[in-house]
């Protein structure tokens, strides 16, 4: 187990529909960061935008971000997690893949579809949470809308820290914010939330508003409008004495989800 968890966080403006012009940008952006980093946390579908427009620009699990997250994870030295458009025999998922400094990585689909924008009529919703082990911490990754159903993130699995990542539009940032503090209360963990700016090719505009939760609630960064890169230390030992003294996860209501 590892006390310190050293994680950065990227917020940026996305190209929109241009996986080779994001993967140049995110590679400039990685490389300029030291080698002090445990992980690196993308936006959601970082090579694109949000884009429906998934059967052109959907790739293959041996395409090139596959590829570009093994180079730039074995680089640095550190796990690197975002999402992008992924073709899964004749499905396509809004996927996250973490991938490891070694090349090997783990993935979570985005379980809960954004009907508002017809997510589900292009995208197939995934079926089963993520925990992944890195260093000795529980990490449990997921997308966007799923922020809003707290049932899907019930921390269960005994997990140290929760993230979002996201493009999660300006009108609703609010909820954005304060939905984060509540998943972080509620479920006595870490929470760390990495969104986009800027505007995107339908002219949805984003304030980021990146932020870095702690398991009381306490918001220890949160950043707005702007582009960023931020880099933060999170402490395991905290944490549990956090819950040792206030040990409300004991009496968590047990439950299953039928679909």
């Amino acid at each position: 187990m590892t006390d310190f968890l050293n994680i950065t966080t990227i917020q940026s403006a996305i190209i929109w529909e241009d996986i080779e012009a994001n993967l140049a940008m995110f590679s400039k952006k990685i490389g300029g960061l030291s080698n002090q980093t445990d992980l690196v946390i993308l936006p959601e579908m970082f090579t694109t935008g949000f884009s429906m427009n998934a059967a052109p620009l959907a790739e293959e699990m041996n395409g090139k971000t596959v590829a570009w997250m093994k180079e730039e994870a074995a680089s640095l030295g550190a796990a690197i997690a975002g999402s992008f458009i992924v073709k899964d025999g004749r499905k396509f998922f809004n996927r996250l893949v973490w991938m490891f400094p070694d090349g090997h990585f783990e993935t979570y689909d985005k379980r809960h579809l954004f009907k508002l924008a017809d997510e589900h009529k292009t995208y197939s919703a995934g079926n089963r949470k993520q925990v992944v082990n890195w260093k000795g911490w529980k990490i449990c990754p997921q997308i966007c809308y799923d922020l809003r159903f707290p049932v899907w993130s019930r921390n269960t699995e005994g997990y140290d820290l929760l993230i979002y990542i996201a493009s999660w539009p300006e009108r609703r940032s609010s909820h954005w914010k304060q939905l984060l503090i509540a998943r972080a209360i509620e479920n006595q963990s870490y929470v760390i939330g990495v969104n986009r700016v800027g505007t995107d090719g339908k002219n949805f505009s984003y304030t980021g508003d990146t932020s870095v939760i702690d398991y009381s609630g306490k918001v220890l960064y949160r950043v707005s409008e702007t582009e960023d890169i931020f880099t933060t230390t999170l402490s395991h030992q905290a944490l549990s004495q956090y819950r040792e003294v206030l040990p409300f996860l004991a009496d968590r209501d047990g439950f299953e989800i039928e679909s």
